[in-house]
Order: C-alpha cells, then structure tokens, then sequence
C-alpha cells in the first residue's frame, strides 16, 4: 500500500512538473515561431507520446524552421534528411564500407550509421523520395529498428520522425501509401499567418540578431515523462468514445448515409490507439491526471485526417477529410456513463 501511495505521490510530481516543462517549451519555440500556437501544441502532444507527425503547407510557412527549432531547445541528436529523387535505402539507414585495420592490415565490413540514427528526424519533402527510400524511413518508424545485411540495428529512444511535404507541387513525387501514412500520428496542416503575425515575421527575420535558445530537455527526462503518460488512468467512458469516433468513420451497413455517400475507407484501430494515447498526453500537458471526452474532441483532426479517405463523390462535391472529420464529431454521441 505504502509503495502504491508512494508512486502516486511521485506521478503527481512529476505531472506538475511536466505542465512546466510544457509551457517552457512552448514559450521558447515561441522565442522563433511567430503565431502557430496550436500547430506548436500538437507538435508537443506528439513528442510527449513519441508519435511521428506529417507536417502539410506550402512553401515558406516554416514548416522545417519549426523542426529545427524544437531540435534545438532539446539536449538531443537531430539529423535533417532533404529527400530527392535520386535517394537510395542507405542514404537514410547507413551501409556496410570496408575499412582496413592499420596495424594489422586486415580489411573488413563495418556499418557505418545514416542519418536515421538520430533521436529527432527532420525529414523534408518526404514525398520527393521513391518508395523504396520512403519504406526504408517508415520501416525505422514502425519497429523502431533497422535492417542492413541481415542484422537488426536498435534506435536509440526517444526516436521521432517529422516529415513534411508540399501539398501544391505534385511533379516528380511520390506520394505516400494510405497504409504508410497511418504510421504518423499526427497529419498537421499549416496555414498562412494572418496579417499582424506576418508583420512580426518579417520584424524579426529581417533584424541583425537571432534569438538565443535555451535547451531544456535531456532524452532521459523525455523518456520519464512519456512513461508517465501512458501511465495515465483513462476511463472506459473515453476509450469508449474514441472507438466510436473512429467506428463510425467506416463505410459500412452500420454508417450513416454521409458516411456511405463520402467515404471510400475509413479509419483502423490505429486511430483509437492514437485518439486515446493523444488525449491522455494533452490532459498531461496541462497539468490535469486524466483525459476527458474534451481531450478526444480535440486531437481527432489530427488524428483522422489522414485515416479518413474520401471517395469519388466527395471529390465532386468539394467535400474533404476535414469536413468529414467535422461531420463525425457532431453526429457521435458520447457514451452514457456506466454506473
């Protein structure tokens, strides 16, 4: 009972520390990100569940500069992977070079590491990348290992991938597999700045002095607060929420006619997992000891709209995966409270 009492005493700590840590790090990326406050919220939400994020805009929104920032405030390795056409496997997991021992003259095969050996992944335009090369990242990101001449290479944890794409320019891409695609969490759509942050950009890019960042989290503190939240108690009310949500996206006899109309497949089990995993991180986040319904609600955008596919008829009547999104969260009903 008392090692019981203990470790709950320990978790409320540690809660009350990581709603800190949260707003730090918040206040920090903020110190270069100008606006984009959800977009940095959902970013985090991801980090604290070790969840990989697909990050969507066009050009110039700072899509790479916000990676690179949160790179930057945390005591971790960060490799940047620029993907082109002409990419191969070994460009990203590394290759077997022979290197000849000098005081014995022998020579002989050795692994040398690729820049997936890394603690946080940047990976630009993933969508440039053949799929080979695409397959060789998302194998990494699945198993949360590698595989060179037959012999499995362990990631060093915590292991995040962010990768972004361009959705205006499609020539000479390759886009990613529905089943691929739902190995990222997260499916982040950037905007553009609205007018007063677009004033603050240029006022601060164009000043003669960058902001100093502070780094603030090791990868063992990470680690630490990521257990926490999977530690969190979820109640079956929510679990029973999110399956719904996600349920109710997949055309079946069951579905509603929008769904049948609209939707060519819906969202698996991986998307309860996550709905689930990301509301327990944001509860975290802010300091409360468990996920709400509310918490669900929230990252279900995220979460879905890359899961969701629309069909042919959706396409004809301008109907995206936001709007069908929209559609299952207000026509699910929450769960009635078991007693």
């Amino acid at each position: 009972m008392g090692n019981t009492e203990d470790m709950a005493g320990r978790d409320l700590d540690l809660l009350a520390e990581v709603r800190e840590m949260h707003a730090r790090l918040a206040a920090e990326i903020g110190k270069v990100i100008v606006g984009q406050r959800e977009i940095v919220d959902q970013l985090l939400t991801a980090l604290f569940c070790e969840g990989h994020v697909l990050i969507v805009g066009v050009p110039g929104l700072a899509k790479t500069l916000l990676v690179k920032t949160l790179a930057d405030i945390l005591d971790w390795r960060f490799k940047r992977i620029q993907f082109t056409p002409d990419m191969m496997p070994s460009d990203i997991i590394g290759t077997e070079l022979i290197q000849e021992d000098r005081t014995t003259g022998q020579r002989e095969l050795r692994f040398t590491k690729g820049p997936v050996f890394a603690n946080i992944v940047l990976g630009d335009e993933i969508n440039r990348a053949p799929p080979k090369t695409q397959a060789a990242l998302l194998e990494a990101m699945q198993e949360q290992h590698v595989t060179a001449a037959g012999t499995n290479y362990a990631l060093d944890r915590p292991f995040v991938v962010v990768a972004t794409q361009n959705p205006i320019e499609q020539e000479g891409t390759y886009p990613l597999p529905e089943a691929q695609l739902d190995r990222f969490m997260f499916n982040l759509w950037i905007d553009y700045p609205d007018q007063s942050e677009e004033e603050a950009i240029v006022e601060q890019t164009t000043a003669p002095v960058a902001p100093k960042l502070e780094r603030l989290l090791s990868r063992e503190r990470m680690i630490e607060y990521q257990q926490l939240v999977r530690r969190v108690p979820v109640s079956r009310h929510v679990v029973q929420y999110a399956c719904a949500v996600a349920r109710a996206s997949r055309p079946r006899d069951k579905a509603d006619a929008y769904i049948r109309q609209y939707v060519e497949w819906g969202a698996g089990p991986r998307a309860s997992q996550y709905l689930v995993l990301a509301a327990k991180a944001r509860a975290v986040l802010v300091g409360r000891p468990a996920p709400s319904v509310d918490d669900v609600r929230r990252v279900a955008l995220p979460v879905l709209r890359h899961r969701v596919i629309p069909n042919y008829n959706a396409t004809g009547d301008g109907i995206t995966a936001v709007d069908i999104v929209g559609h299952l969260l207000d026509q699910t009903p929450e769960p009635a409270y078991e007693r």
